[in-house]
């Protein structure tokens, strides 16, 4: 590979600086760096940050390739400037097997234009009657660390535990999708004055609550890691908060939707903003920000769910429930979090690629901009704004919220080790 030089980049909003790619490694980082035989790269204003990490994507390859394949997939995640991405398990089939994430992840290695890391499911077909091949997907060539079954909730406290005790052998996570299935049947949005008035069935916070509580008592009992996805709710929050005061081992991610929507939205009926869990009340994302910012939640996850234009594009009981975010999560979060105080860059860096990849132990990613790392990087115009146009995504989906909304930040450039993958804003 030829060498590439990024001039006058503000690395992690500080002050600008010149690096140095050299191959797969960054060669150097400073002011004044020689352009000798190099590509040059002008950054002048720009933000400099080490790949972004996506700890909750849904890339639907193998069985729904009519939504995501793990080419568009991956062609999205560049575009937002994710160099890793974790892939959850319900596909079609089910990622319960090693075989099955070996498909995944060999996909990811021969089509992806990022690294792909398939996450293992923790029951058999989702269904939560019996725990999956946890061992086996470990010990495959795919090395999976994280299990999830995302899209439901592993509902019975035994199945839970044995789970959080198999996962602790290999420092694995079980990732929970928080969600009572008894508190939730017919739920068709957040519980609340909206719901009310709207006469739909309602999505009790408790739901979430309640299972997040079961769950760090069932880790701190067990000994084990503990990721809650997509948390939604001021009261989770608080549970997640205590549970951190008493050293029990769990991680927390927020969406970029949670950050910014809120339940009044859905007066419009408009499917685009169903999505599981649910949009919440302004008091609910207010929270959020606030954990966010203090460390209670540890990193923003895009629990990216495409869909086909015909899932969404019908009332709304009959609609699929999700969203497509990898594209617009860096500038959610750059309008929710940077342009209201509560984070610098170098927050955004640790909550988007430092942390994710360090609970998702995604080797390579994540790392400091610095000397002898990998150049796993994202370069973003933070002076930018522009409409959200989901014509122009690379997702196969277009199941945004965000159509026709004005957001700041665009990235420009993403490099995978060197290579760019993302070059004014174009795919390579």
């Amino acid at each position: 590979m030829s060498k590439i030089l990024i001039r006058g980049a503000k690395v992690l909003g500080g002050e600008p600086q010149d690096v140095l790619i050299d191959g797969a490694t960054i060669a150097e980082v400073g002011t004044g760096l020689s352009a000798d035989g190099a590509e040059v790269v002008e950054a002048g204003g720009k933000v400099l940050l080490p790949g972004l990490v996506d700890l909750h994507t849904h890339l639907r390859e193998p069985g729904r390739e009519d939504s995501e394949t793990v080419l568009t997939g991956t062609r999205a995640a560049v575009s937002g400037g994710y160099t890793n991405v974790f892939a959850m398990a319900n596909t079609f089939p089910v990622a319960d097997t090693a075989g099955v994430v070996e498909q995944v992840w060999r996909l990811g290695r021969e089509s992806g234009y990022c690294d792909v890391q398939p996450i293992g499911a923790v029951t058999v077909g989702l269904e939560g009657a019996k725990l999956a091949e946890l061992g086996a997907m470990h010990e495959s060539a795919a090395g999976v660390t994280v299990f999830s079954d995302d899209g439901k909730c592993v509902h019975d406290a035994v199945i839970m535990r044995r789970a959080l005790e198999y996962v602790k052998a290999f420092d694995g996570v079980v990732a929970q999708h928080a969600q009572e299935p008894r508190l939730t049947e017919g739920a068709q949005m957040n519980e609340g004055v909206v719901s009310a008035e709207l006469g739909l069935g309602g999505w009790p916070a408790v739901a979430e609550e309640s299972v997040i509580a079961r769950d760090v008592l069932l880790a701190e009992h067990v000994g084990s890691r503990v990721h809650i996805c997509h948390l939604s709710t001021a009261g989770s929050v608080e549970i997640v908060r205590w549970a951190k005061s008493r050293g029990i081992d769990v991680t927390a991610e927020v969406t970029p939707h949670h950050l910014l929507l809120t339940d009044e939205l859905v007066r419009s009926y408009n499917p685009v903003y169903k999505v599981n869990p649910p949009l919440r009340t302004e008091r609910d994302v207010l929270a959020l920000r606030e954990a966010l910012a203090d460390g209670t939640i540890d990193i923003v996850a895009t629990d990216h769910a495409p869909h086909p234009h015909e899932d969404k594009d019908c009332e709304w009981a009959a609609a699929a429930m999700g969203m497509v975010g990898l594209e617009t999560a860096l500038s959610v979060v750059q309008e929710t979090m940077v342009e209201t105080g509560l984070l610098d860059w170098a927050g955004v860096a640790d909550r988007m690629s430092v942390k994710p990849a360090r609970i998702g132990q995604a080797t390579g990613h994540g790392r400091p901009v610095s000397a002898g790392e990998p150049a796993n990087l994202t370069l973003v115009d933070t002076e930018y704004r522009g409409r959200v146009d989901p014509a122009g995504f690379a997702s196969r989906s277009r199941n945004t919220p965000y159509e026709g909304r004005e957001l700041p930040g665009r990235v420009t450039h993403t490099w995978l080790r060197g290579k760019a993958t993302l070059v004014d804003g174009k795919l390579t």
